[in-house]
């Protein structure tokens, strides 16, 4: 189990994060993030991203359902309860999604001759322009598959600082293909 704060108890951390302390919060954040992290992974067996938007929805459950609890042992039930539950909830849209994704899929016209060779050559376009660090963390992402965690590892960085450079490059690339391609980007 984690050290929730050394210097709070669990009965007084959770009930400043039941009544709305940004602080309280954010020291339960540092504390639960790599846990509840390694707990999606667990429970989903899915890849980084997927487990991150589990941790991120496990979180914004605890800043909205966070009562006051007796001891750690409480706390990392109770997290452990609202982590599974997110997983659930984040499999079970996946599921949803490639339904619907197929179904539209089926029913779609093929797409035009040589869009994906343009789309191509206009990636290859937008990376000569990064910089070279942002090159290299979209590479050890993208083409070698690289976890977050391997990735953080590499560079001295945390995981959530290498998912939010990783965010942050893919949506100025979804922006830049949006404007370029008329809305018609697959990134």
């Amino acid at each position: 189990m984690p050290d929730i704060a050394p210097s709070c108890s669990p009965p007084a951390l959770t009930a400043a994060i039941a009544s709305g302390d940004p602080e309280a919060f954010a020291r339960f954040y540092d504390a639960w993030f790599d846990r509840a992290l390694a707990e999606a992974r667990r429970c989903t067996g899915r890849d980084d991203e997927f487990c991150l938007d589990v941790v991120q929805d496990a979180m914004m459950r605890v800043i909205r359902f966070m009562r006051p609890l007796a001891s750690e042992a409480a706390v990392y039930r109770w997290m452990r309860v609202v982590i599974r539950s997110c997983a659930c909830d984040r499999l079970r849209a996946d599921i949803r999604r490639r339904h619907r994704e197929r179904h539209v899929a089926a029913k779609a016209p093929p797409a035009p001759a040589g869009t994906d060779v343009d789309r191509l050559a206009w990636l290859h376009e937008q990376l000569e322009h990064l910089d070279e660090p942002d090159v290299h963390l979209l590479i050890m992402r993208h083409r070698f598959g690289w976890t977050l965690h391997r990735i953080g590892t590499a560079l001295g960085m945390s995981h959530s600082a290498v998912d939010r450079r990783l965010r942050r490059l893919m949506e100025r690339l979804r922006r830049s293909a949006k404007e370029d391609f008329d809305g018609l980007s697959t990134l």
